[in-house]
């Protein structure tokens, strides 16, 4: 159940609304945010229709201002169990909405993964990464979505072009943590910085 309590946070010039208030702390050292993905939540909705969908993963989102922008943070979780993550994510409503995540892999191995929903859900595996934290990044250009993804904060690897559909409606962007099936995982978001710019190339590691 979402609340009515938006957070201030710092490097978003907008207010984020919580579905779980009482997961979320602002004031990390690092001038982040954390919270604790409770046990066996998550967000998504099988392609194959095996499963009901899962929506209850712990979010924080608002509503940018119109226009372009590069949203972005280091993400760094306490993985585990298979699937543990921290998320980058955008929503429209619950068939409409795409993640960005920093997950631990059946393999045990921290990953980049990517997840878009128009009705149902893709699933999209992008690289390992060798430690507990990552950079991530959401930019909207246009009509259009991109993902993009570092190791060092610097050069960026791009992870996925797409569109939602959301033209009649503005997509809501933010924070998620899950641990689909695990006993929960405690995430940490800093660095973060939100610009109110055009992301000029896709593809040159800018």
């Amino acid at each position: 159940m979402w609340t009515d309590d938006p957070l201030t946070v710092p490097g978003v010039p907008f207010p984020l609304v919580p579905s779980s208030p009482d997961r979320w702390r602002l004031g990390e050292p690092t001038g982040g945010i954390s919270v604790v993905a409770a046990a066996r939540t998550d967000v998504f909705i099988d392609p194959g229709g095996d499963a009901e969908p899962t929506l209850d993963a712990a979010r924080l989102l608002g509503v940018p201002a119109d226009g372009d922008f590069q949203f972005s943070a280091r993400v760094t979780v306490d993985f585990a169990a298979t699937y543990d993550a921290g998320v980058l994510l955008l929503w429209v409503d619950e068939r409409r909405w795409a993640k960005l995540c920093f997950e631990f892999s059946p393999a045990g191995e921290p990953m980049v993964v990517s997840v878009v929903c128009r009705d149902v859900a893709d699933d999209a595996n992008a690289f390992v990464v060798p430690h507990r934290s990552v950079w991530l990044r959401v930019s909207r250009i246009g009509r259009a979505y991109a993902y993009h993804a570092s190791v060092d904060g610097r050069t960026w690897q791009m992870i996925r072009h797409f569109a939602l559909g959301d033209e009649g409606a503005r997509a809501r962007v933010g924070f998620e943590a899950q641990s689909p099936v695990g006993e929960g995982c405690t995430v940490t978001f800093d660095r973060i910085r939100f610009v109110a710019a055009r992301l000029a190339e896709l593809r040159d590691g800018s």
